[in-house]
């Protein structure tokens, strides 16, 4: 078996969330999609170790927000690679409470679903959620993000390549070394790109900026560490 077939499948980037004992939660999932039209019935796939796959077991609801092309990386790192058992996710993040109570974003948004669990299946690490849908909304016709523009995003990259476009060729072994101040640098953590000639305008750098004249305090705007965490990327 080839494994690097499961990298050709397609998927999108959401954040499902949940409600248990008046608390919220959420998180990033790639796993949405929907089974049925009438009735309209979504499905899901959420890690067993996740704090959201306990709240939805407990209260039987979810919501799933649809993100768009334009979702701010630090928006995926604070709901993919924090946790809700640390802290509130939903404290600083717009949001509305649905018929169920589960809450879905306003902001970086698309649209939202909102279900009622219906059945699940145990897929060892992970359980398939089958929510009937009860709710849902279009907020703007805007492009949704695909796992792979996400990845194109995280190292750098404007836009992915169009059928036409030529592959970058290969770096010779004689090839000058990078100027310090054009070399882009790599999270060792979660692989975000940090390329000088783009910046990190979300966190208010400005394109240009040198890796080496960013902020102490600045940090990864996906997966939130230090810039000790990165290297040079090749």
């Amino acid at each position: 078996m080839d494994p690097n077939i499961f990298r050709k499948l397609t998927y999108g980037l959401f954040i499902i969330s949940s409600t248990m004992d008046g608390r919220l939660n959420g998180q990033v999932a790639n796993t949405a999609f929907q089974i049925t039209a009438d009735p309209a019935m979504v499905a899901i796939g959420i890690n067993k170790n996740n704090l959201t796959h306990q709240f939805i077991k407990s209260s039987g609801v979810f919501t799933i927000s649809i993100l768009p092309q334009s979702v701010p990386l630090d928006l995926i790192g604070h709901f993919g690679f924090k946790s809700g058992r640390d802290m509130d996710k939903f404290a600083t993040v717009p949001f509305q409470l649905g018929e169920t109570g589960a809450p879905y974003l306003l902001e970086n948004s698309i649209g939202y679903l909102e279900a009622q669990v219906v059945d699940k299946m145990d897929a060892e690490t992970h359980t398939v959620f089958l929510g009937k849908v009860i709710n849902s909304a279009v907020f703007s016709e805007e492009e949704p993000i695909t796992y792979a523009y996400y990845h194109l995003l995280k190292r750098g990259g404007a836009k992915a390549a169009g059928p036409a476009q030529q592959p970058v060729a290969e770096k010779k072994a004689d090839a000058p070394v990078a100027d310090p101040g054009t070399q882009k640098y790599q999270c060792s953590v979660c692989g975000y790109v940090y390329d000088p000639a783009l910046g990190d305008p979300d966190s208010g750098i400005a394109p240009g900026t040198a890796f080496k004249d960013l902020p102490d305090d600045w940090v990864c705007p996906v997966c939130g560490v230090s810039k000790d965490e990165f290297e040079p990327a090749v």
